[in-house]
């Protein structure tokens, strides 16, 4: 474990600091704009700390740090050191994919466009990302009829050059044939010049030199050039329609969208440059260490702007919540821009409006995800086998139960039993209980009498002989593999003493998920079990804990609003649902029901007469009929 330096050699400034492990390897990178006080924080009782924290401290075994001028140094010195040693305990963005760019090379003598990924390259101007690549060569398709640039590569063109042909694409007019003379270096290079300008938004300026020349040449009767132009300008028309304008023509923006929970957090950003939406990337976050919302932000702000950005920084940066020490990071990227740079939270407005439009696609992309690692066979067995080392368990557990309760202050509360079979929910088995016989608010003896239900219905089952060929057997005749119950040391107390009141301590091995550090807690330990963050067991104990936290909340919610819809006219004789609403709609309303003759309700054609009497009778009590 690391010792604290000795006092007053800590410096009280700006800076960034380093926890190595015993082999010397950097294991943990932090910046502060005082590095004494910062790093008093680290060594305190461990119990007093995150438990992830604790445990980078534990790992440590020297802290080393390094000293600069002021907060935005620190800030960028703390990101080059995160991206060159790639600390174990510092938070991990890894993109779902690689995404696509639209690239020009424009350090060729003929720069070409073309489909690009992975690393950029110097001397190459990119757009987008764009999230497929069909996407680009749609837009490049639109694109070469106005501005006909090559797309061949380096030996396709020397091979036409030294042919002295072109190839097909001259011919339908989507190069211009650089490779055999057909145009001048400095035209061709205003060509490559329009096209830029055109991906990063300015469109206005083209579109009116285009028609100015049609117009023009139509003029002058050549006819045959003002129809290429005419062309050439219909196929920019087609290209700006594809780019939604989202915001006022002169605004540059980058829109930032999060969908998170305890684990991971899936972000989206939409680069936004002249109004129009003109790229798209995304990635997902890995929390391995304790940060504050605006803590992610700024981690998510670090690895978009640490490098160079492919559009480089925009006038305004919109995300979900302000960063830690916003004015630092507003002056870094002002730094990195040139001008001023402002990080927005937008409460309103077609701004808010766009946010929202971001963040319901990270919600997306983040249920895409967790349904890839669900549905793939080989990572559910992974999870099954490390669940059963990790818990010392006597055989994978094939079958997992897991149990929530839900209630509004003690009233209509609820139990919920969700399934995994084979890793994969098996939604036939879920289960839903109404607690009956606990007054007020106690989850613990709530928890007890549902596990207690169904547990006993278990036994019951389990000794009741079938007694007739192919009779299939109960709803609760098979035991679960793996109890688990959502909570910490007291919920698992619970489910203790039920099965071994019931005798089945030995049959049915019990745990607990505790939902704030995603601890898992177990018979005879006093301490949690230490399932690793990002294995494929922890990702399937929160996904049946959140399962059985929403199938409970689901059914309280339906309980509390057939409640709060209880009409007066339940319980009549007679009168079900389907009449029910359709005497109130003839009636125009509960209350003219209620005040309606013993003639008037024998006069509704679908309301028989014994049914009428029966609604007679309910509001006019003790009348003779």
């Amino acid at each position: 474990m690391v010792q604290r330096p000795p006092t007053g050699t800590i410096p009280d400034s700006p800076g960034s600091y380093q926890f190595k492990d015993a082999l010397g390897r950097v294991i943990y990178v932090g910046k502060a704009s005082s590095l004494r006080q910062r790093l008093s924080n680290y060594f305190q009782d461990p119990r007093n700390m995150h438990p992830r924290t604790a445990q980078m401290v534990a790992t440590a075994e020297s802290v080393e740090w390094i000293e600069v001028r002021n907060e935005v140094e620190a800030l960028m010195l703390e990101y080059s050191l995160i991206k060159q040693h790639r600390p174990r305990f510092n938070i991990r963005l890894r993109d779902d994919k690689s995404y696509p760019f639209l690239a020009v090379t424009l350090d060729e003598q003929f720069p070409r466009a073309l489909v690009m990924r992975g690393r950029k390259r110097k001397g190459t101007k990119y757009f987008g990302p764009y999230a497929h690549a069909y996407a680009i060569r749609d837009t490049l398709d639109l694109l070469l009829r106005s501005f006909p640039i090559r797309t061949c590569s380096p030996g396709k063109f020397n091979e036409h050059q030294r042919l002295g042909r072109p190839c097909l694409l001259f011919h339908i007019e989507k190069c211009s044939g650089p490779c055999v003379g057909e145009i001048a270096e400095p035209e061709y290079r205003q060509l490559v010049t329009e096209l830029c300008d055109f991906l990063e938004g300015d469109t206005d300026q083209i579109v009116q030199r285009l028609d100015a020349e049609m117009r023009a040449a139509a003029k002058e009767l050549e006819y045959e050039s003002a129809a290429r132009l005419r062309d050439r300008l219909t196929a920019v028309h087609r290209a700006i329609e594809k780019q939604q304008m989202v915001a006022e023509r002169s605004e540059d923006i980058d829109v930032i969208g999060l969908a998170e929970d305890d684990l991971e957090a899936a972000v989206q950003i939409f680069y936004v440059r002249k109004g129009r939406v003109v790229g798209r990337k995304g990635f997902v976050v890995d929390k391995v260490e304790d940060l504050s919302p605006g803590g992610l932000i700024n981690r998510i702000l670090e690895e978009l702007y640490g490098d160079e950005p492919p559009l480089g920084v925009p006038k305004q940066v919109l995300v979900p919540v302000e960063p830690e020490d916003p004015t630092t990071y507003e002056e870094w990227l002002t730094h990195v821009r040139g001008s001023r740079v402002q990080i927005r939270v937008p409460m309103r407005g077609d701004k808010r409006d766009l946010h929202e439009t971001v963040t319901r696609n990270a919600r997306e992309e983040f249920v895409r995800h967790r349904l890839r690692r669900a549905g793939d066979h080989n990572a559910r067995s992974r999870a099954l086998t490390e669940l059963q080392d990790l818990l010392a368990l006597p055989e994978a557990p094939l079958r997992i139960e897991c149990y929530d309760m839900a209630h509004l202050q003690g009233s209509d509360y609820v139990g919920s039993m969700v399934v995994l079979e084979d890793g994969l929910p098996n939604k036939r088995e879920y289960r839903r209980f109404k607690v009956r016989d606990v007054p007020g608010n106690d989850d613990y003896a709530a928890m007890e009498e549902v596990l207690t239900r169904r547990l006993t219905a278990y036994l019951d089952e389990r000794d009741r002989p079938l007694t007739e060929p192919g009779q299939r057997p109960g709803k609760f005749s098979y035991p679960p593999q793996l109890l688990l119950v959502d909570g910490g040391k007291g919920q698992l107390a619970v489910a203790e003493r039920v099965v071994r009141s019931l005798g089945l301590y030995d049959e049915i091995p019990i745990a607990s998920l505790a939902k704030r550090f995603e601890e898992v807690y177990t018979p005879g330990r006093s301490e949690p079990v230490e399932v690793p963050r990002g294995s494929e067991a922890l990702f399937m104990l929160q996904r049946i804990r959140d399962e059985a936290h929403r199938f409970a909340n689901t059914f309280h919610r339906e309980l509390r609003g057939k409640r709060m819809t209880a009409s007066s006219l339940d319980g009549i004789p007679g009168l079900g649902e389907t009449r029910k609403k359709k005497l109130v709609q003839v009636m125009g309303g509960v209350n003219a029901v209620k005040k309606a003759s013993l003639e008037e309700l024998k006069a509704q054609s679908f309301l028989p007469d014994a049914v009428a009497e029966a609604v007679h009778a309910k509001f006019h009590p003790g009348t003779d009929l």
